[in-house]
């Protein structure tokens, strides 16, 4: 076997939850990340069939069995997962029940994956039956996004809207738009359903006055999205308290959604 704390997708893991928290989208232990792994690059690292313990889920996941996650660990602090691997992330791979993790390597302090692990699931789930490529539900806390959900209409196309005339690329990054959730209670499954079936629609779920669920193919898209939609929240604060002269225009949108061959909502650019 080889050693896994070379493997690539756990240092493009950890050096990820780094970036989230130098950025200051991840306080504390705040947020989490969960990446679903081909089974043939993990088993040059691990025996998949040597389970050290096993964890309930809270959550029935047929359609997951025998898929390998790696997930940050509950209470974990993101600015210590590069030193510590071992203790504050886990790979796991779904049990043939659909609702047991049987862990592969990881949580070595007896811990186990985030509280939020059936929200990362749920959207996992409905993520795949958009697109077959995604693996990555990447939570955080971004700051000015959050901000945002404090003064600005809740609506999701306005807010889309919003985030879209900010920037040039943002029709581009997002054309499919923000999809937006009101205050919940989190780590329930009930935010976890009304996230995943936002996630049919959306690749970024802004969740008020807490975060955003964001998704992609790989760690790098689905940070470069959360990036994206972020600056523009900055943008938009910056420029709320003084008379705007100049938006991106609708027309414009138009445009830019001609010119990069990408197809927003029904009804979310003015004629």
């Amino acid at each position: 076997m080889k050693n896994i704390f070379e493997a690539k997708f756990l240092t493009d893991f950890t050096s990820t939850l780094a970036n989230m928290y130098r950025l200051g989208w991840d306080e504390r232990n705040g947020g989490n990340l969960s990446v679903m792994l081909e089974e043939e690059e993990v088993k040059e690292y691990l025996d998949i069939n040597n389970v050290l313990r096993t964890i309930p889920m809270g959550f029935y996941a047929p359609s997951l069995v025998g898929k390998i996650f790696i997930v940050t660990g509950t209470g974990k602090y993101f600015k210590n997962a590069q030193g510590d691997p071992e203790t504050n992330v886990g790979i796991f791979k779904v049990a043939k029940d659909g609702e047991t993790a049987e862990l592969l390597w990881g949580y070595k302090d007896g811990g186990k994956f985030t509280s939020e692990l059936p929200a990362h699931l749920m959207s996992h789930i409905e993520r795949l039956k958009v697109n077959p490529n995604n693996r990555v539900i990447m939570h955080t806390h971004p700051i000015n996004i959050l901000s945002m959900t404090f003064v600005h209409s809740l609506d999701e196309r306005e807010f889309t809207r919003t985030l879209w005339r900010t920037i040039t690329e943002c029709m581009v990054v997002f054309p499919d738009g923000v999809g937006v959730l009101p205050w919940m209670i989190c780590g329930t499954n009930e935010i976890g359903i009304a996230t995943a079936e936002k996630m049919q629609k959306f690749r970024v779920v802004v969740w008020a006055h807490h975060g955003l669920y964001g998704a992609g193919n790989d760690l790098d898209e689905a940070f470069g999205l959360i990036e994206t939609v972020e600056k523009a929240a900055e943008i938009y604060l910056k420029i709320k308290p003084f008379e705007i002269q100049s938006w991106i225009t609708d027309p414009q949108l138009k445009e830019i959604a001609k010119r990069f061959d990408v197809t927003y909502p029904e009804g979310w650019v003015e004629d």
